[in-house]
Formats: structure tokens, C-alpha cells, sequence
């Protein structure tokens, strides 16, 4: 989902909520096929703790107002800029501030611009009570609003917490009702978002037939529609599925046609995916050279995004490759790599579960 931080204006221009990853009440699953606008102006007003009524007036004063309107966009970009410098805390009390004075000059889209950006920051953090209760705030102004596509992407996000913090069926209501939606409406970029999601929720109950099943049917649509970020997306929780009933042939194909497609896109998270899961696929099933190229690939591409994090990642699966082929020598080498590196970024808990998991080896082998 994307996760881009825009100001309010060019939000507007093109009508669409933000999402993340992108996604309710929980409490309120879906109980038909329809959603008419009057229950949803009720669903809004009910919503708990969140009086929409009481921010209604606007102030006479209309220079005021738009005085204050732009001072809260410039804090809602000055909040995504924070985040992008990963300072997480800086970037939600801009977005609170701007939240505020957008409540005082009842606007509302813009408070569920910055109730979605603080509901996802705070789930960044594992903050996960505080993430749902914006994002269900997001959600009443949809609501509020008659925005259905708003609604939608709102249940995906507060489904995606509440599967975060594995509450599976509170997550999966929210998934399904959010489809229910999007179907109503013939939103198809939300209905393939919301099939995906609920694989997730499939696939983390252990029900991998049924994850499979989801996201084919998400792949179909995403397809369509030319999503190639999303299909992506889905296509690698596809082999991730293939690959947990060791149907590794499956994952493979999954996995490879990901590659390529995030390559063409230039989807660097999605590479990043898929060539983790062909070298572990590959590390299984063989031959070893492949599972050795994709791993080389994966740091090459680590190096190439300066990412330090992936590349730590990748000097542990090569650790765990040579040590499944019993080569404990080439296999400490990586070990001792990965572990100079954790420390050297400040990744003190990789640092010490990879020193565990060295002197496990070494004493095993009576060194």
C-alpha cells in the first residue's frame, strides 16, 4: 500500500484516501450486501468517543480559516518528511498538530488524513491499541463523509493492526466487511486488497489452501488492473504460502515471475521478497548454485541501496545455508560477518542471538 505523505490539496485533486499497508470497526462486521448512505452516516455518528456533530462549526471568519488550513498541510508535510528520516515520534506530534487545527475549522478530510498517518506511524512503532483507534477514527470520517473507497482502505488498515497484533477474527471481519464494501461499489482496486489481506489472515491460522486461494483470486484482479506493486505483493504472500506446504516448485514459479515483475517496476521491496524466498526455495530443492545466485543477488542489491539491515540479513542466510550443507567453517566466517555488522549498526539484539546461535554451533561441534 502506498504510503506516500502528500499535502491535503493534492489529496483532494485526486480523490483518494490514503493507504498503507497501506486498512473497521471490528466491533460492526458487515451484515448484508449493501451499505446504504444512511447507514452509514449512523455508523459514524456512533462511533465511540469521536463526536463528528460537535466539530461541525466553521469559523465565520474565512481568512482565518484558510490561514489555518494551510499552517496545518505544512504540518502534515513537515510530519512526512519526519518520517521519512525515520523519526517517528517528531512525525506524529506534527500530524497531531495539524490534526488539531483541522478539527477547529471542520475538515474533515483532512482529519482522516492525519488520524491515517498517526494510526499507521504508531503501528511502525507496535504501538498497535493506539494505531487502531486512530485508524478507527480514520474510518468514522469516511463514514461521516460517505466515502466508500475511504471506508474501504480504512478496514484494510485497521485489519492489517488488528492481524498485527494476531487478532485473526477481529482481523478478518474487518477484511471481509471492507470486500462486502468494495464489491457493493465495484471498487475492484479495493476488493483485490481486500482478498489479499484476507489470505493473510488465512495464511496466519495456518489454512494455506485457503490463503492460496484468496490470492489467486486477488492476483486475477490486480492484474487487471494493472497494479503491478500489488500483484507483486500478493504474488510473493502466494509463494510464501507454496513454500509452507513445501510445495517449493510452486513457490518457485511465484516467486521468480515476482522478481521480475518488481524488477520491471522497479519495486525494490518486493526484489528484495522474492529473491529471499527463491535462495530459500532453492537451498531445499536444489541445485545449490542457484540458491548461492539468488543470495548473491540479494546482497548485491542490499549494497546497491545502501540498505545495511538487508545486507545483515543476507550474511545470516548464507550462514544458515553452508551450516544445513554441514560447512561450519565457511559457515562461522558469515556468522562472525553478520555479527561485526550487527553491532556495527547498533542491532544489539541480532547481535546477541547471533552470537548465541555461533556458540550453540561451536560447542556442538566441541570447539
Amino acid at each position: 500500500m502506498n504510503r506516500g505523505y502528500l499535502s491535503v490539496k493534492v489529496i483532494r485533486r485526486t480523490a483518494m484516501a490514503l493507504i498503507s499497508g497501506a486498512v473497521l470497526l471490528a466491533s460492526n462486521p458487515a451484515q448484508s450486501q449493501t451499505v446504504s448512505n444512511d447507514m452509514v452516516a449512523e455508523r459514524s455518528r456512533s462511533t465511540e468517543g469521536f463526536d463528528l456533530q460537535e466539530q461541525l462549526t466553521i469559523p465565520l471568519n474565512r481568512s482565518l480559516q484558510r490561514e489555518a488550513r494551510n499552517e496545518a498541510d505544512v504540518l502534515l508535510r513537515l510530519g512526512g518528511e519526519a518520517k521519512r528520516q525515520e523519526n517517528l515520534q517528531k512525525a506524529i506530534a506534527y500530524w497531531q498538530q495539524a490534526l488539531d487545527l483541522y478539527q477547529k475549522i471542520g475538515d474533515f478530510e483532512g482529519q482522516g488524513l492525519a488520524y491515517n498517518y498517526i494510526g499507521l506511524t504508531y503501528a511502525d512503532l507496535g504501538r498497535f491499541s493506539q494505531a487502531e483507534e486512530s485508524l478507527r477514527r480514520r474510518l468514522g470520517v469516511a463514514r461521516f463523509l460517505q466515502d466508500f473507497q475511504g471506508q474501504i482502505y480504512a478496514l484494510n488498515n485497521v485489519g492489517t493492526v488488528l492481524l498485527q497484533s494476531n487478532n485473526l477474527d477481529a482481523a478478518q471481519e474487518s477484511f471481509t466487511e471492507a470486500l462486502t464494501i468494495a464489491r457493493t461499489v465495484g471498487d475492484r482496486e479495493g476488493e483485490g486488497l481486500s482478498l489479499s489481506n484476507l489470505g493473510l489472515v488465512a495464511a496466519s491460522g495456518g489454512d494455506y489452501l485457503e490463503a492460496i486461494k484468496q490470492y489467486k483470486a486477488a492476483i486475477t484482479l490486480r492484474r487487471r488492473l494493472g497494479d503491478p506493486l500489488g500483484e507483486a505483493n500478493t504474488r510473493n504472500n502466494l509463494g510464501d504460502a507454496y513454500f509452507a506446504i513445501a510445495s517449493y516448485k510452486d513457490a518457485i514459479g511465484s516467486y521468480r515471475y515476482t522478481l521480475q515483475l518488481a524488477q520491471d517496476s522497479q519495486d525494490i521491496s518486493n526484489q528484495f521478497r522474492a529473491l529471499r524466498g527463491l535462495a530459500k526455495s532453492y537451498s531445499i530443492i536444489g541445485p545449490d548454485l542457484l540458491a548461492i545466485r539468488y543470495l548473491n543477488q540479494h546482497l548485491a542489491l542490499a549494497q546497491e541501496q545502501e540498505s545495511l539491515s538487508r545486507e545483515l540479513v543476507t550474511l545470516r542466510l548464507f550462514a544458515e545455508f553452508y551450516l544445513a550443507r554441514g560447512n561450519v567453517v565457511k559457515a562461522k566466517q558469515f556468522y562472525e560477518q553478520a555479527i561485526a555488522l550487527a553491532n556495527a549498526i547498533g542491532e544489539t539484539q541480532q547481535e546477541a542471538l547471533l552470537r548465541n546461535e555461533l556458540a550453540q554451533i561451536l560447542y556442538d561441534r566441541g570447539d
